[in-house]
C-alpha cells in the first residue's frame, strides 16, 4: 500500500517495543491506529502519550490467544475506526528453557499467544483484505524461526511455524492475484522487555516453580539483558522498516545481518546432509 494516509491500522503487541514503535509510524503516516494489548495500564499510558502528539490512537484490550477477545477486538475497532488495512500481528511472548525441562503449561502459554494469536488474527482480519483486494498483514516472527538454538524450544517453535505460515500466505495471496500484501518480520536483538513475558502469565499457565531461578540462572538472565540494552537495536528503527515493507509490499524483513552466517550455515548442513552447526554466543545463553 503506497498511501496509507487516514486508513486503519491494528497493531497485536501493541503496547510497547516493536509494537508500539509501529503503531507511532503509522499514525505519524496519518494512519488511524488501534494499539491492541493484553497489559492493560501499560497501554492505556502508550496510547495517552501518543495522542498527547496529535496522532489518531484508539487502546483495545485482547488476549490474542482467545478467539472471542480478537472477535470483540474487531468490533470494537470498526465500531470506533471502521474496517483496518493494516493488520500487524506482532503480540508475541518470549520463553527460554531446555525442552526437557518445559512443562505442558510452558507449551500452552507459548503456543497460545505466538501461534494461536497470529491464526486468530488472520481468520478474524483476513476475509475482509480478500474482500476489499486491498491491504496488507504484518506477522512477526523471529530470527529464531530461521535458526534453532538450544533453551528456546517452545519458542522457537512458534516462529519457525509463524514464517511457514506468512509464506504460504503470501504464495496462496499471489496465486490468486490479490492485491492483499504480506511482510514477514524478523527481528534479531531489539530491545524489547519480550524477555520478562512471565509478568503477563495466565494463572491457570502457571508453574509451581516458575520463580524459582537459581543464582547462576538469575546472574544469566541480568547479563544478557545487559548485552541487550547495549547492542540491541532501538524498535523505532524496526517500526522504519516495517513502515517501508509495508509501502513497498516488500516480504521479507529483517532488522539486521548478525545471523546470516547462521542461516547461511542451517540451509548449507541441510542440502548437504551435515551435521547441524553449532549457534554462536549470545544465542546459546537465550
Amino acid at each position: 500500500m503506497k498511501d496509507l494516509n487516514q486508513e486503519i491500522a491494528l497493531i497485536t503487541g501493541g503496547a510497547s517495543g516493536i509494537g508500539l514503535s509501529i503503531g507511532k509510524r503509522l499514525a505519524e503516516a496519518g494512519m488511524k491506529v488501534a494499539l491492541a494489548d493484553i497489559e492493560v495500564p501499560v497501554l492505556e499510558e502508550a496510547t495517552a502519550e501518543l495522542k498527547e502528539l496529535g496522532l489518531e490512537v484508539m487502546a483495545v484490550h485482547c488476549d490474542v490467544s482467545d478467539m472471542n477477545s480478537v472477535e470483540e477486538m474487531k468490533n470494537q475497532v470498526e465500531e470506533t475506526f471502521g474496517t483496518p488495512k493494516i493488520i500487524c500481528l506482532n503480540a508475541g511472548i518470549g520463553f527460554g528453557a531446555p525442552i526437557s525441562e518445559a512443562t505442558i503449561s510452558d507449551w500452552e502459554w507459548v503456543i497460545g499467544v505466538n501461534l494461536w494469536g497470529v491464526i486468530n488474527g488472520m481468520h478474524t482480519f483476513l476475509p475482509a483484505l480478500r474482500e476489499m483486494n486491498e491491504g496488507h498483514i504484518l506477522i512477526t516472527a523471529s530470527i529464531a524461526g530461521h535458526i534453532s538454538v538450544p533453551n528456546l524450544g517452545p519458542y522457537s517453535a512458534t516462529k519457525f511455524a509463524a514464517v511457514s505460515i506468512a509464506e504460504t500466505l503470501r504464495q496462496e495471496l499471489l496465486s490468486e492475484n490479490s492485491e492483499v500484501g504480506v511482510s514477514c518480520l524478523c527481528p534479531g536483538f531489539v530491545s524489547t522487555n519480550i524477555w520478562t513475558s512471565e509478568r503477563n502469565r495466565p494463572e491457570t499457565l502457571l508453574n509451581k516453580s516458575s520463580d524459582d531461578f537459581s543464582e547462576e540462572e538469575l546472574l544469566q538472565r541480568e547479563a544478557f539483558m545487559e548485552w541487550m540494552s547495549s547492542n540491541a537495536k532501538d524498535p523505532s528503527e524496526v517500526a522504519e522498516l516495517v513502515y517501508q515493507a509495508i509501502t513497498d509490499n516488500r516480504f521479507w524483513i529483517f532488522t539486521d545481518d548478525q545471523h546470516l552466517n547462521g542461516m547461511k550455515s542451517r540451509h548449507s548442513s541441510i542440502v548437504n546432509g551435515d551435521e547441524l552447526p553449532w549457534p554462536a554466543p549470545p544465542l546459546i545463553d537465550l
